[in-house]
């Protein structure tokens, strides 16, 4: 594989509910998982505005509670998609924050901040995330990170592929690649196992993660990591799971107190965190209460559910994830017999049910569980990053075969989809097909380019089109029509009027779907301001501690009689002057006092804080 990018590059798993950053130590010649500022590997992917300050990851959902409405999560799912998807509009009822159309049916986040409402669109928030993992990811190394392979859910469209790549650009990364999650998970098994000298292994990936679930049947030989089919739901995952509890005990509280908290999101963000803890104690117990304390109306909400219920209540989200990995299976023409390792990965793979179903449908074979489920993502992606970086040493030289998640192709007569490259197509791929005017004399052909897999094309989603023109022909007259992806993914169709060799062709950047070139500027320089007044805050809450610790001091200092004696009278009344201006600075109402104000007040007291060192001395 060829290396053209220099300096460091990391690997990001950009997750539904949890990131995770990893990095490819040379000198060890391993991958390290790099932990946040909690000393947590994986962060929270919640951003959170107030009238201070923006908040990211674990401070962000630590006070999701008490603010639900300015507290984005989730912002995975609404990437790439159209406000009026039916399943935006499924999500959005249970989302605490407001999401609005906006230009292009376009998805906006509502959100109030510093006293002002702002619209962010999937990828501002997505991008908030990111620069979060590329800071930790700097705090470890020491030096800035420019580059990154970011990983998505294997049946993420061409839409909400190049708007993961926008969200990367809106953070300051240099997106290398694009590679889906379960062929990164399938790296990071195939490097902690070494399978890779042990001869030809076939490898099924079950990620169930947060927000998605992926399956993907890859061939391990040595160095070569061959995609052979995925298949999987962009929407299914810990979420949904967590959405069936919270209406589960909805009901009931409804049942028992004859209140609807539907409306309340405070309320509704701490049941749904209730619910997630439950959700992951009963991955190890068989029972587990719920108690939160006046939950809404005065109400201390109390109860408990058994491991059987979680798998009754969820049944039917379990039985989707074994038809899919059934479906998948029948793709690959493929025998259960044929997998040698199932390997579980994202955090909702840990559920005991689904374990127990996965096993059973695999007449009891055993399932790899070896590599962490929450890490093993960004771990593959790391290692993709190093192999992708030309002044890295001691990472081989990988050869990763991938394949289109859903099939491509051209709008034919009577809008019928013709496909030219079927879905589960290992690319790099090259496809002509020649195709014939359907009209005596006609003069120009519009090539429609879809991505899907209804019979109807416009039942797919339009990708680009574009047109070729020709002198005048019979009907039936020949033009060839070509579909090439590189090893990035990107998609470029041509067509040639066989006759006279006129030619046109266009490179899929999806314009209609993607940022413009002015909105992608407006966010990137709204992306610095961020950044920018995170800073200013930090100083000013740096200089609002230094002052409380130095009147605390001062004050003691003064009640001291050996001090006291020291000092002259007028010495002790600037000191109690000073501390009196900052006490009322402190205690007042002080959002709109500039920084600089503490910190000139700050270097006050040090000034006379010294006095008082000087004299003890």
């Amino acid at each position: 594989m060829a290396r053209k990018n220099e300096g460091c590059a990391v690997g990001i798993d950009l997750g539904t509910t949890y990131s995770c950053v990893a990095v490819w130590q040379e000198q060890q010649g391993r991958v390290e998982i790099i932990h946040n500022d909690q000393g947590n590997n994986i962060t929270p992917s919640f951003v959170a505005f107030n009238d201070k300050q923006r908040l990211i990851g674990d401070a962000a959902k630590n006070q999701a509670a008490t603010n639900p409405e300015n507290t984005v999560f989730d912002a995975k799912r609404l990437i790439g998609r159209k406000y009026s998807d039916p399943i935006v509009q499924k999500d959005k009822r249970l989302w605490p924050f407001k999401v609005i159309p906006g230009d292009g049916d376009k998805p906006m986040i509502v959100v109030n901040y510093k006293g002002q409402q702002k619209y962010l669109s999937a990828e501002e928030i997505s991008s908030m995330v990111l620069s979060k993992m590329r800071e930790i990811a700097e705090t470890f190394q020491g030096k800035p990170v420019r580059n990154a392979v970011v990983t998505v859910p294997a049946h993420f469209n061409d839409s909400q592929r190049k708007a993961t790549v926008d969200a990367g650009t809106i953070a300051g990364l240099n997106v290398m690649r694009i590679i889906n999650e379960p062929t990164a998970a399938a790296i990071a098994y195939g490097f902690d196992k070494g399978i890779r000298s042990v001869g030809e292994r076939n490898l099924l990936v079950f990620d169930l993660g947060g927000g998605t679930f992926d399956v993907s049947i890859l061939t391990v030989k040595d160095k070569v990591f061959q995609v052979k089919v995925t298949a999987g739901n962009t929407h299914l995952g810990g979420e949904d799971i967590d959405n069936r509890m919270v209406e589960y005990f909805m009901e009931e509280i409804k049942r028992k107190y004859r209140v609807d908290i539907n409306g309340n999101p405070r309320a509704l963000r701490r049941l749904r965190t209730a619910c997630e803890r439950a959700k992951r104690t009963l991955s190890s117990t068989l029972t587990t209460n719920i108690e939160i304390d006046a939950l809404f109306q005065g109400i201390d909400f109390c109860s408990s559910i058994t491991r059987a219920k979680f798998d009754e209540i969820n049944m039917r989200l379990f039985q989707e994830c074994l038809e899919t990995v059934d479906n998948c299976l029948n793709d690959a023409k493929m025998d259960k017999t044929s997998v040698h390792d199932i390997v579980l990965v994202g955090g909702s793979s840990r559920i005991p049910k689904v374990q127990q179903l996965l096993q059973d449908f695999f007449n009891g074979k055993d399932l790899c569980k070896s590599i962490h489920p929450d890490e093993a993502v960004a771990y593959g992606a790391a290692v993709q990053a190093a192999s992708l970086c030309e002044d890295i040493q001691n990472i081989p030289d990988l050869v990763l075969l991938d394949v289109t998640p859903l099939s491509l192709g051209t709008y034919t007569t009577g809008d019928i989809m013709g496909v030219m490259i079927p879905r589960n197509t290992r690319i790099p791929v090259k496809k002509t097909e020649v195709y014939a005017t359907v009209y005596d004399n006609q003069t120009c052909a519009s090539v429609k380019v879809y991505e899907g897999e209804r019979t109807k094309a416009s039942n797919n989603n339009l990708l680009g089109l574009f047109s070729i023109t020709f002198p005048p022909a019979p009907r039936g007259s020949p033009v060839l029509v070509c579909f090439v992806i590189d090893e990035n993914g990107t998609l470029s169709v041509s067509a040639e009027d066989q006759t006279t060799g006129n030619k046109n062709q266009i490179s899929i950047t999806n314009s209609r779907e993607r940022l413009s070139a002015e909105e992608m500027s407006r966010m990137i320089e709204e992306a610095k301001i961020y950044e920018a007044e995170d800073r200013k805050f930090l100083r000013k809450a740096k200089a609002m501690n230094s002052l409380h610790d130095y009147v605390y001091k001062m004050t003691n200092a003064l009640k001291d009689k050996y001090t006291r004696s020291k000092l002259s009278l007028q010495q002790r009344l600037n000191i109690s002057t000073a501390i009196t201006k900052v006490t009322c600075l402190l205690d007042d109402d002080n959002h709109q006092v500039d920084v600089d104000v503490f910190e000139d007040y700050l270097k006050e007291l040090e000034s006379l804080f010294d006095q008082i060192f000087s004299i003890n001395d």
